[in-house]
């Protein structure tokens, strides 16, 4: 039965990992559950609410398990279906819900749904994917979501004799969502994966499910129909379970995706990361404060999910050709760190140069802004990437524990390892680890600790009402966030030099976060920032 609902989600901090390189205990060179089991204290110490899952269903792993081919288990390789119980159990004993992905939009060519559809026409399974007879032409609004990898969206199956439909890759066929049975088998899998704990699901490719798939021309007569049944259904068997959403839109229909309070709790904020970067990129406030002004507010449930990198690639393409080019040519200027006609393949720390300073700047201001923060696995000891490695996967290295050999990641040979440790001299195991960090109390690994525990003191920053201030600097970013009668107002300084403004207000500034030269002036209150200084005042 469903009861009071429970928006935790909104006062959580979500870490994001990909299992495979996070720690493996069995010494084959890949990471399993066991070892996340093992690191449960870590995510403790560091002060994580929520852990999100990268897939690990069973899968032929052609596009990092976003491939799958069975929605029920956990890949062999990772361990058993057991040891994830175990693992979920164990993070509900330390107080951390555990997410997962849910890859809704396709299923591998290897599923079995697929490969009955294939071989039979009159199968059930033939309408749960999309068919023609002849090859249709790509609708210009329909490309492939990954150019220069995929040229089509229409792939010939010979045992079929037809063509397939796929936004992805041609090894990921489109599930026909229109299909109560496929909706209902949906539901299945959700209830499935709710019975053994988990508290909610990164639904991946969200924006998709709201559009017209196949040779369909018209619009849907409901296009959010089928996220509304997700909600529902979710709901009424855990209460408290989420749904965070992919919905890479423009800022005028992204409020569909909350709907009327009842379709996706979260949603990834695309639009503001990519405008954070932009701001980070010029060392200008501006296009924070139109991004922020152009998104629209979420329900009283719901909220932003928010974050600096993703472990996709860091897409710009919501940018304008010359905002484009102003990232490219500051973060990405070697045509090796870009992808896809529209992102960066980089960790953030090298993004900054590995200048903790700005990282921190970075970091502060992403938590101050209204939402739920979300950090990649190793962001916060500020890992480095692999681009010698291909597409998204420079940024999915094994994590850093230690210096000692494949970096306390594995006992494996390193020729075994599923990818090579880092050997970027700045960003090796021997400069930037977990161990070394701990035991420095000015490391930035303990800084994002007091980051997330100052944020939870403090719910005006994740739940309250955020209002831009006028400052008399173009590089100085200020805001406001209300909740209750409370303010903490919250000043970042995007420049490499000093920065003085001046703020109206009517209330006595207590620091509570970063480091400024201030002082009142009747009801103003003039602050002297460092290069990339931060400060947080509870007013």
């Amino acid at each position: 039965m469903q009861g009071i609902e429970n928006t935790w989600y909104q006062d959580a901090t979500i870490y994001s990992v990909d299992l495979k390189v996070f720690q493996d205990t069995n010494g084959d060179g890949i990471g399993d559950f066991q070892g996340l089991t093992e690191r449960l204290d870590y995510f403790s110490r560091l002060g994580i609410d929520c852990i999100w899952l990268l897939p690990f269903y069973p899968s032929p792993g052609r596009d990092n398990g976003y491939d799958v081919m069975d929605y029920y288990g956990v890949d062999p390789q990772f361990g058993t279906l057991g040891d994830f119980v175990e693992f979920v159990r164990a993070a509900d004993d330390r107080g951390i819900r555990v997410i997962i992905d849910f890859v809704v939009n396709h299923t591998s060519d290897q599923h079995p749904w697929f490969q009955a559809a294939r071989s039979d026409p009159n199968s059930k399974y033939r309408d749960f994917y999309l068919w023609a007879d002849e090859e249709p032409e790509i609708r210009p609004d329909r490309g492939p979501i990954f150019p220069g990898e995929e040229d089509h969206v229409w792939s010939y199956d010979n045992k079929a004799d037809a063509y397939y439909y796929h936004r992805f890759y041609r090894f990921q066929p489109d599930l026909n969502v229109a299909n109560p049975e496929v909706r209902e088998e949906v539901k299945k899998i959700l209830g499935f994966w709710l019975e053994l704990g988990v508290a909610g699901f990164r639904i991946d490719a969200a924006g998709l499910l709201t559009q017209t798939k196949g040779l369909v021309e018209e619009p849907l007569d409901d296009p959010h129909d089928f996220l509304r049944e997700m909600r529902e259904f979710v709901s009424w068997r855990r209460s408290d379970a989420v749904l965070l959403a992919e919905a890479d839109r423009p800022p005028a229909e992204l409020g569909e995706y909350f709907g009327d309070s009842n379709e996706m709790h979260l949603l990834l904020n695309f639009q503001l990361n990519a405008h954070i970067i932009l701001a980070l990129a010029r060392g200008e406030s501006a296009p924070l404060a139109s991004v922020l002004k152009e998104l629209p507010d979420p329900p009283k449930n719901a909220g932003w999910a928010n974050f600096l990198r993703n472990l996709d690639e860091l897409n710009i393409g919501v940018l304008t050709e010359a905002e484009q080019a102003d990232v490219y040519e500051e973060f990405a200027p070697a045509e090796t760190m870009r992808i896809y006609d529209r992102g960066i393949r980089r960790r953030l720390a090298p993004i900054l140069d590995g200048d903790d300073e700005r990282i921190k700047l970075a970091y502060s201001l992403l938590f101050s802004l209204p939402g739920t923060p979300i950090i990649v696995y190793g962001d916060e000891i500020g890992m480095g990437e692999d681009l010698d490695q291909p597409g998204r996967f420079a940024v999915r290295t094994p994590m850093q524990w230690t210096d000692a050999p494949n970096a306390g990641f594995s006992t494996a040979d390193p020729d075994d390892l599923i990818r090579p440790i880092i050997s970027n001299e700045t960003f090796a195991p021997k400069e930037v680890n977990v161990a070394d960090q701990r035991a420095d109390p000015n490391s930035l690994l303990n800084w994002i600790s007091s980051l997330i525990q100052t944020h939870n003191e403090f719910p005006e920053l994740a739940r309250g009402d955020g209002t831009v201030l006028n400052v008399d600097h173009p590089a100085v970013f200020a805001h406001a966030s209300s909740l209750a009668g409370e303010s903490i107002v919250t000043v970042h300084n995007l420049s490499d030099e000093t920065a003085t403004i001046t703020l109206s207000l009517n209330a006595n500034p207590i620091p509570i976060f970063g480091d400024a030269n201030f002082g009142p002036d009747g009801d103003s209150l003039h602050i002297s920032l460092s290069p990339y200084g931060y400060c947080w005042f509870q007013l």
